[in-house]
């Protein structure tokens, strides 16, 4: 985990509270041809919720069926409720220790155990090698209908990707020429997809079902059946209002505040993912104009929570690399102390180093659940 989640820590054991408010924004008039004229201020809605929160709630109910994701998660439950000797027959061991099935607290961050299970694929590759990091083959559930209902769900996410990808590069000011290489990037989206389950933390338990982190990739699209007080996300911004039963709060301001974000029915929560540690896919893009979000799950309640979060993320050999646009958004605005400071000194401005997200996602991946670390460490 990055340092980011130790700065956090005078705030980690503090209650978390209600967002007076979080962006909600529709998606409707990127997919609807006749509403051409709602698509920029959609996209500068959502370019502002990415320079302000690095999170938000995207209404895709013109797009999708709320009924879809609701039976995803009863399909993720009679999986969830096999014995435990037919669950293991999906172990990431059998595989390339990227895809298939990790039991309960399988997974680590910071060092202590999530007490969630879990069922990941990934995009289909040629020739796969269950040898090689992250080239193995997908393990599906035999509960009938699950393959095909999920692949189903996966090619719609694949295509909210790029839908979601067209309406940020509006809001970040590109030229349809520029969208047209960063859509060369992600065309092919090695995608990556987690079917979760919390069951409730033990009373005495005083850890996490999973702990603050902050995904890799480019994009998360994040379905949750309906559980509430489970979804928390960290705030770094002192501005963001911020509410308990109790009125106002100021508590934890001046370096953040957990918030919880109960799932909207009709939407999916949206962020911007995590690439090297702090930085982002779309950190580096933006050359620190958007930031990822911390976030982690405490689930206290009597249920057994769902949740299945689609990352949409570049295609495997793009160069992650600082957006010419998004250059021209920085200099184009007051510079800071530092950009003054260094300006005075004869430096340029800090530009992001690019990377092959491919490689990255090897070393990531081909780590995970091993030697005590996890997936977010």
């Amino acid at each position: 985990m990055s340092s980011a989640a130790n700065n956090v820590s005078s705030a980690v054991n503090a209650a978390p509270v209600k967002a007076a408010t979080l962006p909600v924004i529709s998606i409707e008039p990127w997919i609807n041809p006749h509403e051409k004229k709602g698509r920029l201020s959609t996209a500068a809605a959502i370019h502002a919720a990415c320079l302000d929160f690095g999170f938000f709630y995207l209404d895709i109910s013109s797009y999708v069926d709320p009924s879809e994701p609701e039976e995803l998660s009863q399909l993720a439950r009679e999986f969830f409720a096999l014995p435990q000797e037919e669950k293991d027959k999906l172990s990431l061991s059998n595989q390339d220790h990227a895809r298939g099935y990790q039991r309960l607290k399988e997974n680590v961050t910071q060092g202590k155990a999530d007490n969630h299970e879990a069922l990941d694929f990934y995009r289909p590759v040629e020739d796969p090698d269950r040898t090689k990091p992250l080239w193995g083959e997908n393990q599906w559930p035999t509960v009938p209908t699950f393959k095909e209902k999920y692949e189903a769900w996966t090619e719609k996410m694949k295509k909210l990707g790029l839908i979601v990808m067209e309406a940020m590069s509006v809001g970040l000011g590109m030229s349809p020429e520029e969208w047209k290489e960063l859509r060369a990037q992600v065309d092919d989206s090695f995608w990556v997809m987690r079917i979760i389950g919390y069951p409730p933390l033990p009373d005495e338990d005083t850890g996490y079902s999973c702990g603050a982190h902050r995904d890799y990739g480019c994009l998360t699209f994040l379905w949750a059946d309906p559980t509430k007080d489970a979804l928390q996300v960290f705030l770094p911004q002192s501005f963001v209002a911020l509410e308990t039963e109790e009125g106002p709060t100021s508590e934890g301001l001046e370096q953040g505040i957990w918030i919880t974000a109960d799932p909207i029915r009709g939407c999916v929560s949206a962020l911007p993912l995590t690439l090297p540690s702090p930085m982002t896919v779309w950190e580096i893009w933006t050359n620190g104009l958007y930031r990822s979000t911390l976030h982690r799950v405490v689930h206290k309640g009597s249920n057994y929570r769902v949740s299945i979060p689609f990352f949409f993320e570049p295609n495997f050999t793009a160069n992650i690399a600082p957006l010419p646009a998004a250059l021209r958004i920085q200099d184009g605005l007051t510079a800071t102390a530092a950009d003054r400071r260094r300006k005075a000194e004869g430096k340029p401005k800090k530009v992001y180093e690019s990377t092959i997200y491919g490689d990255f996602l090897k070393r990531k991946v081909g780590s995970n659940f091993a030697t005590g670390k996890g997936r977010y460490d």
